[in-house]
């Protein structure tokens, strides 16, 4: 006779309280270091490089553009590289130093191409943090404290925004945009002693990578799934698609804001003006991704991304409303709502859709790679349209985007939350037998 016996329950992980405090330094940190120069790039090069170089809306637009392509290119492989390496800080660190050492070249070239071929660097490197610190917070906490974790994370990044924009927007007045380079310099210093806070040995790299030991996959337990199974969850390209549609809504809008203060206010009051809109929108946030990781297990995925989607065409709209700087700066912070949601669901989603394969991170460079072709090319689209018919027919067409990708959300997307990848099942309770007495 046998006896039947549930399957095993899922890894508990207690991590410890050091590498809690690092991960929420690692994000704190890196906020700034991670994203390059950002909407500070098309300040620099229309107020200090200027016509008279060559520089406009169009041709910031294109280096933006060529920077996300390279970057979007990396993001795949960069998830692969993470699913695969056993030593996640030492990349960390590595695209930290790439990031920082290419934009701080910046304020010694001016040639177009140079320009495009140092960003691209940075965008490269850049492609590295997503997968990498979402696979160190996994490793770290285990899949049940996943989701409270990253909205943990989101809001340690968005603080560091806020924290830096506020320091940059202040030292700017003083000394113009030159000072956000000697900040992203201090800054790549304390991130790398920020992620060596996380011991080694407190990563599971099984955990990291998506394995979960209460599932068993087609092709063998405990294995990674293939390539070709992820192309087959018809669910997990449909995210990807309506990533790409977020990002090529959403990620114009600030460089397009911060290029329509340069000419509002002029160069000299133009970095501080755009810090302000960044702290702005970090400071709301940090409770929204905080709120997001505490409720997503409670109220669903799908509900609070149609949120997101919904504020960023609201706030594409409302720009349209005024030119007026303090308007333009509390129109921003619905940025908060929108990108604060995005951030820490992200993740979330991607770890629904692929659970128990072994290929999260791939996963998440693929989809992010969707994410980046919609990012790189909302810069370029948003500058043709600000040059050929005004900024407020731009905003007005990134909103519409914005408005595409909810109504396809709402009619497409399924909540995530307890999704069953294609190829992977859960074991039923008979599935182990321990003789009696035994």
């Amino acid at each position: 006779m046998t006896q039947q016996t549930d399957a095993p329950a899922a890894p508990t992980r207690l991590p410890s309280a050091r590498s809690l405090r690092g991960l929420d330094a690692m994000n704190f940190f890196l906020a700034d270091v991670r994203d390059g120069l950002g909407p500070y790039l098309a300040i620099y090069l229309l107020a200090v490089r200027g016509p008279e170089q060559g520089w406009n809306e169009a041709t910031i637009g294109l280096v933006m553009t060529i920077a996300g392509i390279a970057g979007l290119i990396a993001q795949t492989p960069a998830g692969a590289l993470i699913d695969r390496t056993n030593n996640k800080r030492g990349v960390v660190i590595a695209a930290a130093v790439a990031v920082t050492l290419s934009c701080l070249a910046l304020p010694f070239v001016s040639n177009f191409y140079v320009v495009a071929a140092t960003q691209s660097v940075a965008g490269i490197a850049g492609a590295i943090f997503p997968p990498a610190i979402a696979a160190i917070t996994l490793g770290v906490v285990g899949p049940k404290m996943f989701a409270r974790q990253v909205g943990r994370n989101e809001g340690f990044n968005h603080a560091g925004n806020a924290a830096s924009a506020m320091i940059a927007g202040g030292s700017a007045y003083f000394f113009g945009p030159i000072v956000v380079f000697w900040l992203m310099a201090i800054l790549a210093f304390v991130s790398i002693a920020a992620t060596l806070m996380i011991p080694g040995d407190a990563i599971d790299d099984d955990l990291a990578r998506g394995m979960d030991h209460t599932k068993t996959v087609a092709e063998g337990a405990d294995q990674p799934s293939g390539i070709g199974a992820l192309l087959q969850n018809k669910h997990l390209m449909l995210f990807a698609g309506l990533c790409a549609a977020f990002h090529l809504a959403n990620a114009a809008m600030l460089p397009s804001v911060g290029q329509l203060l340069t000419k509002i206010s002029g160069k000299d009051h133009a970095t501080s003006l755009i810090a302000l809109c960044i702290v702005a929108a970090q400071l709301v946030m940090v409770p929204v991704a905080v709120f997001v990781g505490a409720k997503a297990d409670i109220i669903g995925r799908k509900p609070i991304f149609l949120t997101a989607f919904g504020f960023l065409a609201i706030r594409g709209v409302l720009y349209t409303f005024s030119d007026d700087p303090f308007w333009l700066v509390a129109v921003q912070c619905l940025d908060g709502i929108g990108a604060g949601i995005y951030g820490a669901l992200f993740p979330l989603v991607v770890a629904d859709l692929t659970r128990g394969t072994g290929r999260f991170n791939v996963a998440q460079g693929a989809v992010a790679t969707a994410q980046g072709v919609g990012a790189s090319f909302s810069a370029t689209l948003a500058g043709v349209i600000i040059v050929g018919a005004g900024f407020s027919t731009a905003f007005l067409v990134l909103a519409a985007i914005s408005a595409a990708g909810f109504v396809v959300y709402l009619t497409l997307m399924p909540e995530t939350r307890g999704y069953e990848p294609p190829g992977v099942q859960t074991p039923p309770a008979s599935a182990v037998a321990i003789p009696v007495g035994a």
